[in-house]
């Protein structure tokens, strides 16, 4: 990876974020533009799962010590987390995972077998107490907000639900524009890492085994790579430097429902045990953000720019024109910024380059006077006295259609 890819300091250099020696080491801020990128984003996979019929939920990053203890993580993952705080006379810890919150909104109310699955989700805060040598930009945090759910299943709905759950991550990779590299089969190795069930493991790593294989995807199985509660499948993409690395992942676990003795009531009347998986699309937003700076370079796909069109006024005569011009994008529910001030035509043109806007419009006297645009594109292409509704259409349609390129029409003579 070259020094001008490193997400560190292409996003710095974007304003997508800062860090302040005042708030601490993996506590980075988000500038507006990156604000603006996480909130795209979590809009995204929100529609995404509520489309997949998912429930979304808020929990509070603040849970008391034995919840963890109950669930296992305190036995398991202590070392990670920061430590507890006294709170009245209650041991309260920041939480490190969402799943002990996920499990109680199951257990909240009673449950039929025909509520399931119950697919919940959540993007949520989660802080881990990451060594400060291991820290840097977006991609190591101390502080995270995770894109995460938990789906409540029966045995016989527990293959279809983790092939959905793929699905979703196939489908936001491809509208992120992220190329999956291989699929992991995370297994238990040696070691008092893991919770001891032999029964349990055999059973849910041969399930995802099963998965793998029916769907045909191209896994590696690595020993010791899984989490203490259980086997999960890590959707692998190439980094910067095309080395390998976690995207995201699906977890099954057949131990929590157990910790919290979950229930529901079978057909037979009976009580029953609902299986759980853990799954993420796309991951943390820092992490993910951290990538595709990298990915694109700092170029985003027009739906994911910050800001996708620029306007600039050739001088003050226009600028009644150029905030007409804004607001029309506007309305068709698009990200403009109006580049005026001091400096001149070609210093804010240059500007708005240096900032990977997808589309820049100067518009002055002339196109006032036509009701068009001079517009052109971040690939160069130019598109000299277009209509103004004409190109909030294309855009638009761009924007909605997820493209990962910034050509108006195949080519621009197609106008």
């Amino acid at each position: 990876m070259s020094e001008n890819s490193d997400h560190r300091k292409l996003g710095r250099a974007l304003k997508l974020f800062a860090s302040f020696d005042s708030i601490g080491p993996g506590l980075p801020v988000w500038l507006p533009d990156g604000a603006m990128i996480r909130s795209i984003l979590e809009r995204y996979v929100i529609d995404l799962e509520r489309a997949a019929g998912y429930q979304h939920v808020y929990s509070p990053v603040l849970a008391k010590r034995e919840l963890y203890e109950r669930s296992g993580h305190w036995q398991h993952y202590h070392a990670d987390m920061f430590p507890s705080m006294k709170i009245g006379t209650d041991d309260v810890v920041l939480r490190p995972m969402l799943c002990p919150h996920h499990v109680l909104v199951y257990q909240s109310e009673p449950r039929s077998y025909r509520q399931l699955p119950i697919r919940i989700g959540e993007v949520g805060g989660q802080y881990r107490n990451e060594l400060s040598g291991s820290l840097g930009g977006l991609s190591r945090v101390r502080g995270m907000t995770l894109n995460d759910g938990h789906l409540f299943c029966r045995e016989d709905q527990l293959e279809a639900e983790i092939k959905a759950s793929i699905g979703l991550i196939v489908q936001a990779s491809k509208d992120l524009g992220v190329e999956i590299a291989q699929y992991r089969l995370s297994l238990r190795g040696d070691g008092d890492k893991y919770v001891d069930n032999p029964q349990l493991w055999d059973k849910s790593q041969s399930i995802l085994r099963g998965v793998l294989e029916e769907l045909e995807l191209p896994y590696k199985a690595v020993s010791g790579e899984a989490a203490f509660y259980g086997p999960k499948i890590d959707v692998q993409v190439l980094d910067a430097g095309r080395r390998q690395v976690s995207w995201t992942t699906v977890q099954l676990d057949l131990l929590l429902p157990e910790r919290f003795d979950l229930e529901y009531v079978g057909a037979d009347g009976n009580r029953h045990r609902p299986v759980m998986i853990h799954r993420s699309i796309v991951g943390a937003m820092e992490r993910v953000v951290a990538y595709l700076i990298e990915r694109w370079n700092g170029a985003f796909p027009v739906w994911l720019s910050p800001n996708q069109v620029a306007v600039i006024s050739v001088d003050a005569s226009a600028d009644t024109y150029s905030s007409h011009v804004r607001g029309q994008l506007v309305e068709a529910g698009l990200r403009v910024r109006l580049y005026d001030g001091d400096e001149t035509l070609g210093e804010r043109v240059r500007r708005a380059q240096l900032q990977f806007v997808p589309f820049i419009c100067v518009v002055g006297q002339r196109e006032a006077e036509r009701e068009t645009v001079s517009a052109r594109s971040r690939d160069g292409s130019r598109y000299d006295s277009m209509g103004l509704s004409g190109f909030v259409t294309a855009v638009e349609r761009l924007n909605r259609e997820r493209s990962t390129n910034v050509q108006l029409f195949g080519d621009p003579r197609d106008r």
